[in-house]
């Protein structure tokens, strides 16, 4: 499709891989002082602390940073920057859940527009005012919030809806295989039969690991929802255990959701060899 902005948009945009494409070269200090500008300038360091960057920490180089501290960084970079409308892709990708936190304070505060693509529906709640379903090869508006668009879906996660998708869309490549044999005979045929064979067999092994991450997937957010749960309740939560194992099942799903969209990716691949 296509896509015009409107008169004075200022569009701010943050990749999934913002984080490694900044100059490892500068400092943390440097890497805002660039971007600062105006009165702005005067809040430098009150912004860093906001994002947790604290006393010596601002001397620190980019290149010797964690991946959090660095989306950290790039978070703040991109809200100095006098943007009215951000584009957000997987932005708590790697944040842990005080990170996640502030992040979320900060475009609450925000005047502009945002476009944000998540998984993470407890980020998206009181921020998405409206919801995009991406289906069937269109689009498809929702008003209201990220839990109202899941009960009227009767779904409990995000990832439901997509594991739906999948099967819609093997469902639709059947039929279309089925309508269409002459041609899928002749695309076998112009490659050899030994190769054929092997996509097809790294193909279905694609298939499976991706169903059995989206199992994962599914039973990971299912723990995280049930520690909330625990976390939120009026009993006095006593020791640092409930908080250690939400945040090492909150990275382990961050790592599951980053290997699912590289099976999906690697299974895309395969097909457009295939066919």
């Amino acid at each position: 499709g296509t896509m015009k902005t409107g008169h004075n948009t200022s569009i701010g945009y943050f990749a999934q891989n913002q984080d490694e494409i900044m100059d490892e070269g500068l400092t943390v200090m440097e890497t805002i002082d660039r971007e600062a500008v105006g009165e702005i300038r005067t809040q430098i360091r009150n912004i860093l602390g906001a994002f947790l960057f604290h006393g010596d920490d601002i001397d620190k180089k980019v290149r010797v940073l964690s991946g959090g501290e660095r989306s950290r960084l790039a978070l703040a970079r991109l809200l100095l920057s006098p943007h009215n409308l951000l584009i957000l892709d997987e932005p708590t990708n790697r944040l842990d859940m005080r990170s996640k936190d502030i992040l979320k304070n900060a475009l609450l505060k925000y005047n502009g527009t945002m476009i944000v693509v998540s998984h993470d529906r407890e980020f998206l709640d009181g921020l998405a005012g409206k919801i995009y379903e991406f289906t069937g090869g269109g689009l498809k508006e929702h008003s209201g919030d990220i839990y109202g668009f899941l009960r009227r879906k009767n779904i409990s996660s995000l990832r439901e809806l997509e594991k739906k998708g999948n099967k819609d869309e093997k469902s639709r490549e059947k039929d279309e295989g089925r309508a269409g044999g002459s041609d899928s005979s002749a695309s076998g045929r112009k490659m050899s039969r030994e190769k054929f064979r092997e996509l097809e067999r790294r193909t279905r092994k694609a298939e499976k690991q991706i169903e059995q991450c989206e199992s994962k997937i599914e039973s990971l957010e299912k723990t995280l929802n049930e520690l909330d749960e625990k976390m939120g309740s009026p009993v006095t939560i006593t020791g640092q255990e409930i908080f250690t194992e939400y945040e090492r099942t909150r990275r382990e799903l961050t790592q599951e959701m980053i290997r699912w969209e590289q099976l999906h990716h690697e299974l895309e691949r395969l097909k457009r060899h295939r066919n």
